[in-house]
């Protein structure tokens, strides 16, 4: 098998730390970079993040990053989102004030439900048949958001319960978003982040 590289995007938001840590230990190279020149160089992305819709679409903006994240999926190339970074991925966010996202799966991030946070570890519910996530079907993982999306069913890969279903994975074409954090659960997030990467690098 050839050697991946991963291109983890860095547009100042959020601590990449675990992120490159979990990457490295399953065996992959990894790139951390703003600049499109060093991320065309990987053979995949990933968009992590933590913190506020509004200022992570900003910092993307102030680094250009838009126009070519949304021209990367338009190519095929294989992006994950994780946390923030899967909320980036729909249209638009209703957090804190009504916030364009890149577009990438259509939807719109919403508050949860009733419970107001949802933080620590919760079980997946694969809904998309021949899934890459089928693997990972009722494993527990690491949540911390106060958002979710919502949109079309077409997109909705995975579910969790908080305690209403709220879609915590999301999928359309190469690229896929997750809600948890894959680099914080352990065992099962190491699987998880390995078969998508495996599964969509060669798809």
């Amino acid at each position: 098998m050839r050697h991946i590289t991963v291109g983890v995007v860095d547009y100042g938001i959020g601590n990449h730390a675990s992120v490159v840590h979990s990457l490295r230990d399953l065996g992959y190279r990894v790139r951390v970079s703003a600049e499109t020149e060093v991320l065309d160089a990987t053979d995949m992305l990933i968009l992590p993040g933590v913190g506020a819709f509004p200022s992570a679409m900003q910092a993307l903006h102030q680094r250009d990053l838009v126009g070519y994240l949304q021209q990367q999926a338009r190519d095929q190339r294989p992006i994950i989102g994780i946390c923030l970074g899967m909320q980036l991925l729909a249209s638009a966010s209703h957090e804190i004030q009504y916030t364009t996202g890149l577009d990438i799966i259509p939807g719109e991030v919403v508050p949860l439900g009733s419970a107001k946070w949802h933080i620590g570890w919760n079980t997946l519910e694969c809904v998309e048949a021949g899934s890459l996530l089928q693997a990972s079907d009722g494993e527990s993982f690491y949540f911390n958001h106060s958002y979710c999306y919502q949109g079309p069913s077409e997109y909705q890969a995975g579910l969790s319960r908080h305690p209403e279903p709220f879609v915590s994975v999301i999928h359309r074409g190469s690229v896929v978003g997750v809600q948890f954090h894959p680099e914080k659960s352990q065992a099962a997030g190491r699987t998880l982040l390995n078969n998508l990467i495996l599964g969509l690098t060669h798809a």
